[in-house]
Parts: structure tokens; sequence; C-alpha cells
């Protein structure tokens, strides 16, 4: 397989219905419309997020694609529909809603690749929608970084990602849920600083927790936004991992550094250090062209960074546009 991949991309469906209704509960996200072409996703009464039509309608997005030179998008579900704080029957319910209305968008498109969520917080029931959704045309699943206190190395969380390796679907970690306070409520601190925070800790959480020593390297997992701050601050781990091994080396056999071949991050960090730093660190076979499309603080063109990278071969930048995402997807040599 060939052509330009975006890993990182995000969907919201258009026209979902009333979710208090069909799953129960109250206070769901709902979309409320201001044009043609705009909307807003409301929490109760309280504006989250201004989208457009981007985010639900293939031409689009394939226009844009175009634009940019992109063959292909992992078109993902957007963080804020989880439902990881509801009742497992719940989010059941939920998953299955917005999975089958990204099925519909993205049906017999081979431009759009799907991938679905689940109810992380009820193992049993994620692996069975993660197994309905492969069979219904899924290639993967988007997960958030965490279930509440419970990170990847959580007993639940690591069973499903053993299921997700045994039946070959590949799992993109994205950050969600951030910590709200004073500090964090100002210049969009709370995606600034709070999402880089938030993968980093899951990144260690995969490491440390032993997740990877039991997990076969049949999964196939990436971390979005560069990986976080985990890249930059590598050093640091393995340095308090070999100094004070008594606190720091959890379950993990190795130090951090010697796992960087068990996972992928994308490379939305949107300058050519912060990518330089991300290839030397993660090696040039693990990481991903993506972009966060079609949010504001994604990057337009798609994959600029990288095109326009002077420190990369045309073999390297070719694995980064390309080759690469194809492994992750699909699991070839």
């Amino acid at each position: 397989m060939t052509g330009v991949v975006d890993v990182h991309t995000h969907v919201v469906p258009n026209g979902w219905p009333d979710l208090a209704t069909e799953c129960g509960g109250d206070g769901w996200p709902w979309l409320k419309a201001t044009s043609e072409r705009e909307a807003i996703i409301m929490i109760r009464d309280v504006p989250f997020r201004t989208v457009d039509s981007s985010c639900w309608d293939p031409a689009v997005r394939h226009a844009d694609m175009d634009a940019d030179g992109v063959d292909v998008q992992v078109v993902s579900p957007t963080p804020v529909f989880f439902g990881y704080d509801r009742p497992a029957a719940q989010a059941v319910k939920l998953a299955r809603i917005f999975n089958d209305l990204t099925l519909k968008l993205t049906a017999d498109d081979p431009r759009l690749v799907p991938f679905c969520q689940v109810p992380l917080q009820d193992p049993a029931a994620a692996c069975a929608e993660v197994d309905r959704c492969l069979a219904a045309g899924f290639r993967g699943v988007e997960i958030g970084n965490h279930v509440g206190d419970r990170d990847l190395d959580d007993a639940g969380i690591a069973e499903f990602l053993q299921h997700c390796a045994s039946v070959g679907a590949p799992v993109f970690v994205h950050p969600w849920d951030m910590p709200e306070g004073p500090r964090l409520e100002r210049w969009m601190a709370r995606w600034l600083t709070g999402m880089p925070a938030e993968t980093h800790l899951s990144a260690l959480a995969l490491i440390l927790g032993g997740v990877l020593d039991r997990v076969p390297d049949t999964l196939r997992l990436a971390f979005a936004h560069g990986g976080g701050s985990f890249p930059f601050w590598l050093g640091r781990a393995d340095n308090a991992w070999e100094r004070r091994g008594d606190i720091v080396r959890g379950r993990s056999t190795r130090p951090p550094s010697a796992y960087t071949d068990r996972f992928y991050v994308d490379s939305v960090v949107f300058s050519e250090p912060a990518l330089r730093l991300l290839v030397d660190t993660m090696g040039e076979d693990r990481v991903l062209m993506g972009t966060d499309y079609p949010y504001p603080l994604g990057e337009r063109p798609a994959g600029a960074v990288i095109r326009n990278a002077s420190f990369l071969t045309a073999a390297q930048r070719d694995k980064l546009l390309s080759g690469n995402a194809w492994r992750f997807l699909t699991g070839a040599p």
C-alpha cells in the first residue's frame, strides 16, 4: 500500500439522536447548529467547541486533503464523546451510536479509514465493541489515555490492549480529560501543557506498569501529539530508573528507552527541531504523519514540517509520510 497518510484526524457526525433518550442519563453533548456549515458542540448549556462541515462532510475533507497532498485520513472520534465517566451500559449505547454514524460517513470511501470508540471503563464490553466494529469495516480503535484514575497499566485496560493485539486492531491513544484549575484555564493551557503531560504520563504507565513486558509485540499502538513530553524527558526517566529503581522501575524489566520500538508517535510537534528530536529519540520507523485535522490547533498544510525538514533524507521522509503509517495500520513488516 502507498500514499500519504494522516493518522490523526477527528470526526463529529452530524445529526446524532438525543442521547438522553437513547442512552439514559442527562448532561450529554449535543450539537447546536448555527448555519448550514457551522455548529457548536454543547455540554448542557455550555459551548465546548465550534466546528464546521469539515467534521462531517467527506467532500470538504477530500478538498482539504487534495490541497495538502494527503491521500488517506485515519478518521477517529472526538474525545469529548468517549463517555468514560458514564455507567458502562450507557457508554456501550453511546459508542454504538457514534460508531455506526462514523461508518456511514466513511462507507465505501477508500480515502477515509475509520477508527472506532469503545466503552473502555468496561473491558469486556470494550472488547465486544471493537470486535463488532472490526467486523463492520473499522480498521482500528481510538482510546483516551486514561479512565478516571486508571491509566494504561490498569488491569482492565491492559486486558483490552491484549485483546487488540490478538485481533490485530491498531490502537491510537489520544489525551483527554485534562486537569482543570485556575492556572490551567488561561491561554488554553489545558491543551498547551495538559495534553503533553497526560500523554507523557500514559506512555510511562505503559512501560513502568509492565504492560509492554506482558503484551506481545503484535500490539500496534500510537500516541498522539508526538508522544507529548515523553520524548524530550526520556533521558530523565532512564536516569531515574537506574538511580532510583526501588521507586521508579515498577513492573518494567528494562529502562524506558528500551521500549521505544514498541509504539509509534505522530508528528504533531510543529517545528523542525522538535521533529528532529522525535526522530532521534523514537527512531525513523516510529514516527507517523498526523495533523489533528480539522481542529484549529492542528497542522496545516498537513505534513508541512516533515516535507520541509532539512535533516530528513528522501527515504526517511517517505517513511514518515507513508510507509510507517501503513505498517501501523496493517501490521505488514
